[in-house]
């Protein structure tokens, strides 16, 4: 294998041979070049769905009150839904099971300044557990906890945007921010890997607010996470049994749609994971495809290079050379070529996918590319494939006597 002289013969044949190595070479090269474009594409659009509910958990449940439409038991319709504390625990307590995180929310715009430092933000009332439902990541200090729910503290964890607006010149962390008049103390800062907007927000404890906005214990909106364990099927019928009982629970008709809204992203999730999916067999019977054309390609031109060599065969053959060198000699071209080639189409591959990214976003295909052992294993896989095509002509004409092979025409 490591013999000097076979490498050098080796050489010296592809080099003799430009054309027939130049057509086996492009037949792999392209062969891997297609395979890598092809799954670096399914891979853009994977990270596009990825992207669109990376800031959320992908399990969340949304629950929004509205105004019925229609007479139920009595009470007529254009009646206005308003969520309390008392419902946000009966769905806590009634599907516990079935609940992973669970918070309410309160939403209200304020005018905040620190120092001679003014802007107007969204603050959003929430439960502590509103922190793994929208992925905060706290960068300084800490998230609201039950602490502050109990004591109704007068506390905000504020967005690395709101930090950088307003505390210029020194940190938010321990400082008192005043939000329309009242002066909260900043207890942490938080990013956020959604958009700037998540970033430009303040987070307060929700009985804080209902204190603060109307002495009241009303609740805007409730979100839960569902368990984790369950799956698309089971989340979704968590949602319809969710729907039937809050709407039993508040009196409203069955078929009133626009009363109590509820989204759940197991559909979105389910939709898409079966879009993907799909995709993802399309790419691999397509990158299969090619990688069977590849294969075919390399076979042809085996069997063409065996065939042409049979008079060469016959004088090694007559000077003493064993079957087995002959074969060997066959081989070790074959994937000496082969694995160069399928290195240069990756190459190609990749670099079509580097210059072409950018321009590819406005078709939905974020950050194409593929893996490296993907196409590692594909390459692998059509250089046994062409050993093994190469082998069988091979091993057949170096069993042909030397003086029929040089009879060959």
């Amino acid at each position: 294998m490591f013999d000097l002289d076979l490498w050098r013969e080796i050489f010296q044949s592809i080099n003799k041979n430009r054309t027939r190595s130049l057509l086996s070479g492009f037949t792999v090269a392209f062969a891997i070049l297609l395979f890598a474009i092809l799954f670096g594409i399914a891979n853009g659009l994977k990270n596009t769905f990825k992207e669109a509910f990376g800031d959320d958990a992908t399990n969340v449940i949304f629950i929004n009150s509205g105004t019925t439409t229609q007479a139920s038991k009595g009470l007529q319709a254009g009646r206005k839904i308003q969520f309390k504390n008392e419902d946000f625990n009966y769905i806590k307590d009634e599907f516990a099971e079935k609940v992973e995180f669970i918070t309410g929310r309160i939403y209200r715009n304020v005018n905040a300044s620190y120092r001679n430092e003014k802007n107007s933000y969204s603050v959003r009332a929430v439960h502590p557990d509103h922190q793994f439902l929208e992925k905060t990541i706290v960068e300084e200090g800490r998230y609201i906890n039950q602490n502050d729910l109990q004591n109704r503290s007068k506390v905000v964890v504020i967005g690395r945007l709101v930090e950088e607006d307003l505390f210029s010149k020194t940190t938010a962390l321990g400082k008192y921010i005043n939000l329309s008049g009242i002066p909260y103390k900043v207890v942490g800062v938080f990013s956020d890997d959604g958009d700037d907007n998540e970033e430009r927000m303040i987070y307060m404890p929700i009985s804080t607010a209902q204190q603060v906005y109307g002495n009241n214990d009303y609740i805007d909106q409730i979100n839960l996470s569902y368990n984790s364990k369950l799956n698309y099927d089971q989340a979704l019928s968590f949602g319809n049994d969710l729907t039937r009982e809050l709407k039993k629970r508040f009196s409203v008709a069955p078929s009133d749609q626009r009363a109590i809204r509820i989204f759940n992203m197991a559909e979105g999730s389910k939709n898409v994971d079966m879009m993907t999916f799909s995709l993802t067999v399309i790419i691999l019977v397509i990158g299969f495809g090619t990688l069977v054309a590849g294969v075919v390609g390399i076979s042809n031109i085996m069997i063409f290079i065996v065939k042409e060599r049979t008079k060469e065969i016959g004088i090694r053959k007559a000077l003493g050379a064993s079957p087995r060198n002959i074969v060997s000699i066959i081989l070790i071209e074959s994937i000496l070529i082969t694995a160069i080639a399928g290195y240069v189409g990756l190459l190609i591959g990749v670099g079509v996918l580097e210059l072409a990214g950018p321009s590819l976003e406005v078709y939905f295909i974020k950050d194409p590319g593929v893996s490296n052992s993907l196409v590692f294993g594909a390459t692998v896989t059509l250089i046994i494939a062409g050993a093994i095509a190469g082998y069988v002509p091979a091993k057949k004409a170096s069993q042909i006597k030397p003086i029929v092979a040089l009879r060959n025409d």
